[in-house]
């Protein structure tokens, strides 16, 4: 970890952007330790084993059925950072190819630069795994299944849980999100669009609250059905690990806290608190293969009123 490396990228940020990407890039990895990535063959074959059963039991026992994308990489946290900014960079190329031209861009572009690799640093140095839709990417491109090995290893031993347990339980919350996007060919195309049109609207300087509304319940949708999927499926007890894993969340020093507050990591646990509540509810009426009519067109979406009142839903699905 070199934080004068880090500090020197973000000051020197260049080009005509609002933000300099290379820069971006640079600067997280800088402040980021990357951790080992040197698997054992039990390790590797573990999380292959993981990814295959979580997809056969989810198959089964949720009434779906969904191919595990092409790409599923082990990645330490260098390997996250660097493709998430190219997510980020896709989600801001409207604002910096239509926004208007700040009044000091030199400065504009050093504090968004360093906003930026700040916000994927401590992202990196968090997040387990992610399955990545690739929203806004040109091109057929496979979506991508990703864990980040060294965070992994780190929180489980930071929670006191096995590693290999640890490690299949957040294979199978992964695995449910390939599971929505697998049985919803419709979900990508209907986020991007929500993405797309709040971000047009800010280019213009307004705030497309619906497009932005509609954006949050299906996300909502996306988190909590994931956390039943994650849940019912899992082939071991898993009260302890939703138990500690939920603390984490909430917990950590005052700086950690800050970090997800300024960060709306709160806003994230409310969707996968709000949704889980939801889907619980759907499936101890109607069972798995009822929650999973969810993801059967775009109007079984719940609305943000049914998510808290699944009867609504119910009688209208």
């Amino acid at each position: 970890m070199d934080l004068f490396r880090s500090a020197r990228a973000v000051t020197g940020a260049s080009g005509r952007g609002h933000v300099d990407w290379t820069a971006v890039a640079e600067a997280a990895k800088a402040s980021t330790d990357a951790g080992d990535l040197a698997l054992s063959d039990a390790e590797l074959s573990g999380y292959a084993t993981d990814v295959r059963e979580a997809r056969e039991r989810l198959q089964t026992l949720g009434d779906v059925e969904f191919e595990l994308p092409d790409v599923i990489e082990i990645q330490n946290r260098h390997h996250w950072i660097d493709a998430n900014v190219d997510t980020f960079r896709r989600v801001m190329a409207p604002v910096e190819e239509h926004g208007t031209t700040p009044l000091l861009p030199d400065l504009t572009r050093v504090i968004n630069t360093g906003t930026l690799s700040v916000l994927l640093a401590f992202l990196g140095r968090n997040v387990l795994g992610q399955y990545d839709p690739l929203l806004l990417a040109e091109g057929d491109q496979d979506h991508g299944l990703y864990f980040v090995h060294p965070n992994i290893e780190h929180v489980a031993e930071t929670l006191d849980v096995s590693v290999p347990r640890f490690r299949r339980w957040i294979a199978f919350h992964e695995v449910s999100h390939a599971a929505e996007f697998g049985a919803a060919p419709w979900l990508s195309d209907h986020l991007e669009t929500r993405l797309e049109h709040g971000i047009e609207a800010l280019v213009a300087g307004d705030l497309d609250r619906e497009a932005f509304a509609e954006l949050d319940t299906t996300m909502t949708a996306v988190e909590g059905y994931a956390e039943l999927l994650m849940d019912r499926a899992f082939d071991d007890d898993y009260a302890d690990l939703r138990a500690k894993l939920d603390a984490r969340r909430s917990g950590g020093g005052p700086i950690q806290r800050l970090a997800r507050r300024l960060l709306g990591l709160g806003l994230k646990r409310r969707q996968y608190e709000r949704g889980a509540a939801f889907f619980r509810a759907v499936a101890d009426e109607r069972g798995l293969a009822g929650a999973s009519a969810v993801w059967d067109r775009p109007e079984n979406l719940p609305t943000d009123a049914e998510l808290d009142d699944p009867e609504q839903w119910l009688a209208r699905v």
